[in-house]
């Protein structure tokens, strides 16, 4: 509390990010219609309506604005900002018309390589039982690059059911401004927390029924900022548990992710293939509506963010001693995140399996067959 009253600038920014979403993105969705820029519904789309694309124009200048009125423009800070602006432009011209593969590769590793000539690299980490190791430019510009790719493109992959990825983003956005507050990480802080305002102000026209969709231009940009303010705020550190901290926050698009490339490179599929394995499409398919979906993804998300915090802020171990009560309390808080992915694995595969041999039809023998 004392580093938020020290720092009132998180809180203006987010609240300022959430106002001028709100307002600007109404325009930007008519803009979108009139140039054509719609979600028609098809085999693969949820909406039953042509929805607008390019919400993630409004989220862009919903967090560009408020960086520029909060944020000290030092070289770190221009670096994301621009990097967020090329990814911005990236996934517009593929709402426009959709980018071959390569090329959208090609745009966010473009995007991707900014920070890290502004100085924003993993230049050194603190790896559990070695401690701090220092890492050349050759290894840590090219680690961060692929780190900021990836998480790009987990949010675009997680963008498909309304309101979900900004949801998740937001729920992101908050725990990393907490946790870079905690650390002294000022700037990154105030830029998470003003992504979280954008996704929250976004989610007033995006939750179902979307009446706009952020598109790539806004899944590449939160995806980018994501990855970015983990390495300014987070990474960069010289605490061991840091390390975990980002992979926790951001599990549940870095499990959709991983599921879905698995079963494309075990299919023989192209990664960049549409299809419908994503963990929304599978609620979907359990009779889950869009809403409990969604809202269900959200709070594992959240039960890993408060996995994420209750290991930063909770001392379990002090000098090398650990604190039982402590100890206790943090096991209970990954307990809840533990149990509540259980949850997600029942729903999705042990009721899938029951309702596959419910269905198989019986042999002669009473034997049912295989499908």
């Amino acid at each position: 509390m004392d580093a938020l009253r020290d720092n009132p600038e998180v809180l203006y920014g987010a609240a300022l990010a959430l106002l001028i979403v709100i307002l600007l993105t109404p325009a930007v969705g008519g803009m979108a219609r009139l140039l054509g820029v719609v979600d028609r519904p098809g085999t693969r789309r949820l909406n039953v309506n042509p929805v607008p694309r390019l919400g993630g124009l409004a989220i862009f200048f919903g967090i560009f604005v408020p960086a520029l009125a909060f944020l000290e423009l030092g070289r770190e800070t221009r670096g994301v900002l621009l990097g967020a602006a090329v990814a911005t432009v990236v996934g517009a011209i593929d709402d426009f018309r959709v980018l071959r593969p390569g090329w959208k590769l090609a745009g966010q590793i473009v995007a991707a390589s900014i920070p890290p000539a502004f100085g924003v690299w993993i230049d050194h980490f603190t790896f559990p039982f070695v401690g701090p190791v220092d890492l050349p430019p050759a290894v840590g510009m090219p680690l961060t690059v692929l780190w900021i790719v990836a998480v790009m493109n987990m949010v675009n992959f997680l963008d498909g059911m309304d309101g979900l990825a900004a949801g998740v983003c937001g729920i992101a956005g908050v725990t990393f401004a907490v946790l870079s507050l905690s650390l002294g990480k000022v700037d990154p802080a105030i830029l998470s927390a003003i992504v979280a305002g954008a996704c929250l102000g976004f989610l007033r026209h995006n939750f179902f029924p979307a009446r706009i969709f952020m598109g790539d231009s806004g899944a590449l940009t939160l995806g980018f900022l994501l990855g970015a303010v983990s390495v300014q705020g987070l990474l960069k550190t010289a605490s061991t548990v840091v390390l975990v901290l980002p992979l926790l926050v951001l599990a549940v698009p870095i499990l959709d992710t991983s599921f879905v490339v698995a079963r494309r490179l075990k299919h023989g599929e192209r990664v960049s293939a549409p299809d419908q394995a994503h963990l929304h499409f599978r609620f979907l398919r359990r009779g889950f509506s869009q809403r409990r979906a969604a809202v269900t993804m959200w709070a594992w998300c959240a039960t890993l963010a408060g996995a994420a915090l209750a290991t930063r802020f909770i001392p379990f171990r002090e000098g090398g001693e650990w604190h039982l009560w402590e100890t206790v309390t943090v096991g209970g808080i990954a307990l809840v995140a533990l149990a509540f992915s259980l949850y997600v694995v029942y729903v999705l595969e042990i009721v899938k399996l029951s309702a596959l041999a419910r269905r198989r039809p019986l042999g002669r023998s009473g034997v049912r067959r295989s499908a």
